[in-house]
């Protein structure tokens, strides 16, 4: 069929061509990313009891989140490759600068008080250690040669260290993962996944004696048996639970979740507000919300596909894989599948610095997609 010849064809060629060519946006990538964000809103909306000024700090924020999109897309690969070591450099100063002068809040030293907002240097690294491991590998062979690889290895090791003594254990998980997808994309012999996987687990009872907090080590009994403590440790996944269950397939409707507005769910604003999309929208509603979010990481992995050089391959494939990552580990925790680790639902929980994180780092997957015939 000729398509030209359909009634408005041109006019909607002309735009999808303005907003790549003069606005570098990826209209699918950018539709179901604002779909995601709206009904985040609407979500919090309903957790934080119809209360519009709570409600209206995360507008702000998403707006911010996609002021820092639009702004990241506008930057080509080229110049992102020359920036690499800078925004690493300067993502490590500021761990360290947590470590020094870090506001302290929940036990925890993982911010910096700019005055009008806290800022968490854990969220940068989210995009830096990617970049740098991109810009490390990209000119050399692939797959690594074994002296890259261990260079690689500690790179990725002291951000992760820094982030987990704040203490900041999913983050640092996240962090991790970035790093390893950019190696596992770079071609990483079978030999080194499984021979760091012997030693990780080698090296287990270490992390659970001498590096995880008390708090840490209970999360992970608990989520073996939350029943043994109903009232305390068991109780965040014990209500999730509830809630899910009792939205059952269609949920109770918006604004009618009774486990949410009774505040029997923990955290129901930003770790656990899965539960409060399955109370009110039922198993279909989270269904649909995976669902966009897997169309997120599908355009993702085919923007990567699509890249022209193996920086922006490298790069595009470590963003998009680690976001399903982030939705896996939230989704797992919320339904008891996994232990909890404090890791936020992306673009739907409560919350300014990784929203802005998220929202940027998709601005560069569009900068690679649309930049790819521009520089060679």
């Amino acid at each position: 069929m000729n398509t030209s010849a359909l009634p408005g064809s041109r006019g909607v060629g002309v735009r999808l061509s303005f907003l790549q060519s003069r606005l570098h946006l990826d209209g699918l990538l950018l539709t179901a990313l604002f779909a995601v964000a709206a009904f985040g809103v609407a979500v919090l909306y309903s957790a934080f009891g119809e209360d519009w000024d709570q409600t209206r700090n995360q507008v702000i924020r998403v707006s911010f989140g996609f002021l820092a999109l639009f702004a990241c897309a506008q930057i080509p690969p080229r110049t992102l490759r020359r920036w690499a070591p800078w925004v690493f450099g300067v993502g490590m100063a500021l761990l360290a600068a947590v470590m020094v002068t870090g506001v302290i809040g929940q036990g925890a030293q993982r911010w910096i008080d700019l005055g009008f907002m806290r800022f968490q240097p854990a969220e940068l690294m989210k995009l830096a250690l990617p970049l740098m491991l991109a810009w490390l590998l990209a000119d050399h062979d692939i797959p690594p040669r074994p002296r890259r690889v261990m260079l690689a290895l500690v790179l990725i090791a002291v951000p992760v260290a820094l982030i987990a003594i704040q203490p900041d254990l999913g983050t640092a998980l996240l962090v991790a993962a970035s790093g390893f997808f950019i190696l596992f994309l770079a071609g990483l012999g079978w030999r080194w996944i499984l021979g760091g996987t012997a030693l990780a687990g080698a090296a287990a009872p270490l992390l659970w004696f001498f590096v995880m907090h008390d708090y840490q080590r209970a999360r992970v009994l608990t989520f073996l048996n939350p029943e043994n403590d109903p009232l305390g440790a068991g109780y965040h996944i014990i209500q999730s639970k509830i809630a899910i269950g009792s939205g059952g397939l269609f949920g109770k409707g918006w604004l009618n979740g009774s486990q949410a507005h009774l505040e029997f769910i923990p955290e129901r604003h930003t770790d656990f507000v899965l539960a409060v999309v399955a109370e009110e929208f039922g198993l279909m509603g989270v269904a649909q919300l995976l669902a966009v979010y897997l169309i997120i990481v599908g355009r993702g992995l085919y923007i990567a596909a699509c890249a022209q050089d193996n920086f922006s391959r490298l790069l595009a494939g470590s963003i998009s894989l680690t976001f399903f990552i982030y939705v896996l580990v939230n989704a797992g925790m919320v339904s008891g599948l996994l232990p909890v680790v404090g890791l936020p639902l992306p673009l739907v929980s409560y919350g300014g610095s990784s929203l802005v994180t998220i929202m940027a780092a998709f601005g560069i997957l569009m900068a690679i997609h649309t930049h790819r015939r521009l520089w060679s």
